[in-house]
C-alpha cells in the first residue's frame, strides 16, 4: 500500500526544531521530541524510537496518538545511539509516510526527568477540595498548628495584614472600559491592580476562613467571589480586552471556588464554575489556538498564562468539567518539553531580569501547585535546578541598572519578588548562595512593597506562608572566590557576568554583557555587545532610559534602541528592534568566548546579524572585553564594505566631564574615568547631550535628566577602538597608566595598576 506523503516543513528561527538530532547534546533523560506540524490543525501523530535505522518490531517503541507536535516519554532511556521518525495520522485511520529518520545520542547519567503519561498523570489526584496549595488531608494538620502557634509560618502577619482588610473594604467595581476603547497605559494598570486586588480578597479570605474555620470570613469570601463572577466574561477583564486583568480575575474565581466549595450550594457551584470554565477556555483558546506556542514559543504572555490560569483553573475543574483535562495535558506537557523557550540548562532568560521575576513567582507557584496536587515534580528539570544563578550573577542585589530587558523597577534597587523567588529556589536545591541573595535584598529593598511592581502582581505575606509551610529554612552562605564564579557565560542566552568582591557592596564590581541569539525579541532591546558597568554601590555604565510602559514612545523609541546603550552606531544607525519578530531574531549576536585567564577575565562577542537590517554592508563587529577587577578594558573590531564612521555610544546618571580623548563620570559613591586609548582612524570627537529623542515628553516630566557620551571616528572601511574605563571609589584615588607599542601588524597596548602590568593586543585596522 502507498502511504500518503507526509509535509515536513523548514524549521525558522521562530519556530520549534526537529530535535533530538545528531547535533543536539542531551541535558535530561529522557530526551524530548519537537518537529514542526505537519498541517495547521486537527494533526495528531505516530511517533517510533528505535535503536537501528531499520526500525524493527523488537528493537522499536511506537508511541500513539500524540495530539501536538511535541513528546516527552515517560521511561528513560538506557545510554546509547537511538533513531526516530514521526508521521501524520489521517482522519481516515491510516497514517502517511514516515518522515525523515533522524539520530542522536543519549549519554550517561544524565537528569532522569519522564513525564508519566496521559493515561496515569493524575492517578493520584484527589477529587475533593480544595487542590490549589494545601490539599483536603493537610489542612486538619495546619489548624492544629495555628492552635497551638497563631504565628505559625507567618500565619499572623498574613491574617493581620493580607486578609483583615478585605473584610471591610468595599467590593470593586467591574473595571471600565477604555475611553473609545483606546487602551491607555494609566488605566491598563488600574484594572490589573484592581483584578490584582480582587484575587487578594477572594483567595486571602477563602485560605483563612477556611483554615480558621470562621463562618463570618468565609460568608465575606463567598460574597467576594460571587460578586467578581458577575462581571461580564466578554467584557473589561477577557482576555482580549485586557490579559493581564484576565489572569487574575481567573485566578481569583479558581482559588474561591476551590477554597469556598463546600460553603456554595450546588446552584452556585454551577453558576461560578460555568463563568470559571469560561474565563478558562478564552486563555486556553488563545494559547493553543492563535498564539500556538507548541509551533512557536515565544510569546511571553501566552507562555506565563499556562502558570497563572491553565494550571490553577484546569487543576480545580479536573473531573468536573471534560475539556480542561485536555488544556491541563497541554500545559503539562509544555513544561516538560518546551519550557523554558528563553533559556536551557544554564538557568538563563533571554527577557531579562524582571522578566525572569515574573515567569519565575508564576511559573514556581504552578510548579509546587502540580507537584502537591499530581506529584510531577518539574523542579527536577536542568533549568529549574540553576536558574536561580541567572538572578545572582546577572542582576546582583546590591546592584542598581544594571541589568539588560524592559524592567518596570527600572532604577530602583533589586525587586523583593526577584528575592522572594530565588529563595523558593534555595527551598528547592538547598543552594545557600541564593538564601543569602534572598536575605541581602530582604534588607536593602525596605520601601517598595505598595509599589504597582510589587503590591500589584504579588501579596508578600501570603507567599511567605505558602513557603515556610512547604520548604525548609536554608542557611545562607555569603559569595566568596572558592564559590562564585568569577566569569559567569550563561551559554543558553549568551549573557556573561564578571565579578569582584560580590559579597560587599561597598567594593563589588560588576560587569554585565550581552550579545545573545534572541537578538530584540519580546521583552529584549537591540543591545548585542552592549555592555553595563557597576561599582562601589554606583551604577556608571548603565541603559538609558525609564519604565513608562510597555510600547510607550519611551519604550519603542529609546529603550527598544540602540542609542540608548552602550554600544556603537555605524552611520548613525543601530539594530533592529521595532516590531517584526523575524527581523527582531534575526538582529541577533553570540559569544565566541568567555573565560577567566591568568591574571584577568575575557569575553568576546559578534553582534555582526544585529546590524544587518539597517547596515547591509557592515563584514565584521565584535567587541572584547578585558575585565581585570579593578578596572576595565574595551576593545571594538568593525569592518565595513564600504567607508564609514562610528558612533561609539555611552550612557550615564551623570553629566560627564570630557577634555581630549578621556571622559570622566563623577558619581555619589564612585566616580569613572574613560580614556580612548587607540583609534585607527585618528582622534575621535567627542560629545554628549541629555535629552532623549523622539519620546512624548509628558512621559518623562519631572524625571531626572540622563547623560549620552558619542564619541566619532573618522570614516573608514575598519576601526579598531580600544577604551579604557577605571570606577575609582570615592576617598581611594587612582588612576591606571598605559602605553603602547606599534611596531609590526598589530598594537600592543600595556595597563599598569599598583606595579601589576597586563597586555592588550589589537589587531591594526587595514
Amino acid at each position: 500500500m502507498t502511504l500518503s506523503p507526509l509535509y515536513e516543513p523548514q524549521s525558522g528561527v521562530l519556530t520549534v526544531q526537529y530535535e533530538p538530532n545528531e547535533q543536539t547534546v542531551l541535558l535530561e533523560n529522557p530526551p524530548r521530541f519537537t518537529w514542526i506540524p505537519a498541517q495547521l490543525e486537527h494533526d495528531r501523530y505516530v511517533l517510533q524510537i528505535a535503536t537501528s535505522e531499520a526500525f524493527t518490531s523488537d528493537e522499536t517503541q511506537t508511541v500513539q496518538p500524540i495530539p501536538y507536535n511535541l513528546y516527552t516519554p515517560d521511561n528513560v532511556f538506557k545510554p546509547g545511539t537511538y533513531y526516530w521518525r514521526y508521521a501524520l495520522l489521517q482522519e481516515n485511520g491510516e497514517q502517511t509516510a514516515w518522515s525523515r529518520v533522524r539520530r542522536f545520542e543519549v549519554p550517561a547519567d544524565l537528569p532522569e526527568t519522564p513525564l508519566p503519561s496521559r493515561t496515569t498523570r493524575y492517578a493520584v489526584t484527589s477529587s475533593g477540595h480544595p487542590r490549589l496549595w494545601l490539599q483536603p488531608d493537610e489542612i486538619d494538620a495546619f489548624r492544629s498548628r495555628l492552635t497551638t502557634d497563631p504565628s505559625c509560618c507567618g500565619f499572623d502577619i498574613f491574617f493581620e495584614k493580607s486578609v483583615k482588610p478585605w473584610m471591610e473594604r468595599d467590593f470593586i467595581p467591574e473595571p471600565l472600559h477604555y475611553p473609545g476603547n483606546k487602551r491607555v497605559a494609566k488605566l491598563w494598570r488600574q484594572m490589573y491592580m484592581d483584578t490584582q486586588e480582587a484575587l487578594y480578597a477572594v483567595r486571602h479570605l477563602a485560605v483563612a476562613g477556611k483554615l480558621r474555620n470562621d463562618a463570618q470570613i468565609l460568608d465575606r469570601a463567598k460574597a467576594w467571589l460571587l460578586h467578581i463572577c458577575t462581571w461580564d466574561i466578554n467584557g473589561t477583564t477577557s482576555r482580549d480586552y485586557n490579559d493581564e486583568a484576565s489572569f487574575r480575575t481567573a485566578g481569583a474565581i479558581a482559588w474561591g471556588y476551590d477554597w469556598l466549595y463546600d460553603q456554595l450550594s450546588e446552584e452556585e457551584r454551577r453558576h461560578v464554575r460555568h463563568v470559571l470554565l469560561a474565563r478558562t477556555r478564552q486563555i486556553a483558546q488563545h494559547v493553543i489556538e492563535h498564539s500556538k506556542i507548541h509551533h512557536v514559543p515565544f510569546d511571553s504572555h501566552a507562555v506565563r498564562s499556562l502558570s497563572s490560569v491553565l494550571v490553577p483553573c484546569c487543576i480545580v475543574l479536573l473531573q468536573e468539567e471534560p475539556e480542561v483535562q485536555e488544556w491541563l495535558d497541554y500545559t503539562l506537557e509544555y513544561y516538560a518539553c518546551l519550557y523554558s523557550p528563553w533559556g536551557g540548562a544554564d538557568g538563563g532568560w533571554a527577557e531579562g531580569p524582571m522578566y525572569w521575576t515574573t515567569g519565575m513567582a508564576f511559573v514556581t507557584e504552578a510548579m509546587n501547585l502540580l507537584k502537591k496536587f499530581t506529584g510531577i515534580n518539574f523542579y527536577e528539570r536542568p533549568f529549574f535546578a540553576k536558574t536561580g544563578d541567572f538572578p545572582l550573577y546577572a542582576f546582583s542585589p546590591d546592584t542598581l541598572r544594571a541589568s539588560f530587558g524592559d524592567q518596570s523597577t527600572l532604577g530602583d534597587p533589586v525587586s523583593l519578588k526577584t528575592g522572594f523567588n530565588i529563595r523558593q529556589f534555595a527551598g528547592v536545591t538547598g543552594n545557600g548562595l541564593y538564601q543569602w541573595y534572598f536575605e541581602r535584598v530582604r534588607e536593602t529593598d525596605t520601601d517598595s512593597e505598595m509599589k504597582f511592581y510589587n503590591y500589584g502582581w504579588w501579596d508578600f505575606r501570603f507567599d511567605d506562608m505558602v513557603y515556610r509551610h512547604d520548604y525548609p529554612q536554608v542557611e545562607a552562605v555569603a559569595p566568596t572566590d572558592a564559590n562564585i564564579q568569577s566569569v559567569k557565560w550563561f551559554r543558553d542566552i549568551d549573557w556573561v557576568a564578571f565579578h569582584s568582591n560580590m559579597a560587599d557592596p561597598e567594593r563589588h564590581i560588576m560587569l554585565l554583557t550581552k550579545s545573545s541569539k534572541y537578538g530584540s525579541v519580546s521583552h529584549s532591546h537591540g543591545d548585542q555587545n552592549g555592555f553595563l558597568l557597576h561599582a562601589y554601590g554606583e551604577p556608571l555604565a548603565i541603559e538609558s532610559g525609564y519604565y513608562v510602559a510597555f510600547n510607550s514612545t519611551m519604550h519603542m523609541n529609546w529603550r527598544r534602541q540602540t542609542r540608548s546603550t552602550n554600544n556603537i552606531l555605524i552611520d548613525g544607525l543601530g539594530q533592529y528592534a521595532e516590531k517584526d519578530k523575524v527581523l527582531n531574531m534575526a538582529a541577533n549576536g553570540f559569544v565566541e568566548v568567555a573565560e577567566q585567564r591568568k591574571g584577568y577575565g575575557y569575553s568576546r562577542s559578534n553582534a555582526t546579524a544585529a546590524y544587518k537590517e539597517y547596515v547591509p554592508y557592515l563584514d565584521r563587529y565584535v567587541r572584547e572585553l578585558y575585565f581585570f577587577g579593578t578596572y576595565v578594558v574595551v576593545v571594538d573590531h568593525i569592518d565595513l564594505a564600504q567607508a564609514g564612521s562610528i558612533d561609539w555610544l555611552f550612557q550615564t546618571l551623570y553629566e560627564l566631564q570630557i577634555s581630549g580623548q578621556t571622559f570622566k563620570v563623577q558619581g555619589r559613591k564612585a566616580d569613572m574615568d574613560g580614556r580612548f586609548v587607540y583609534c585607527s582612524s585618528g582622534e575621535l570627537e567627542l560629545s554628549q547631550h541629555q535629552s532623549f529623542t523622539d519620546i512624548d515628553p509628558s512621559e518623562i516630566e519631572g524625571l531626572p535628566p540622563q547623560f549620552h557620551l558619542k564619541a566619532t571616528t573618522k570614516a573608514a572601511r575598519s576601526h579598531r577602538i580600544a577604551t579604557l574605563l577605571v570606577p575609582i571609589k570615592h576617598g581611594e584615588p587612582k588612576y591606571v597608566s598605559y602605553f603602547m607599542d606599534d611596531q609590526g601588524f598589530d598594537v600592543h597596548i600595556y595597563f599598569t595598576e599598583d606595579g601589576v602590568t597586563h597586555r592588550v593586543e589589537v589587531p591594526k585596522a587595514y
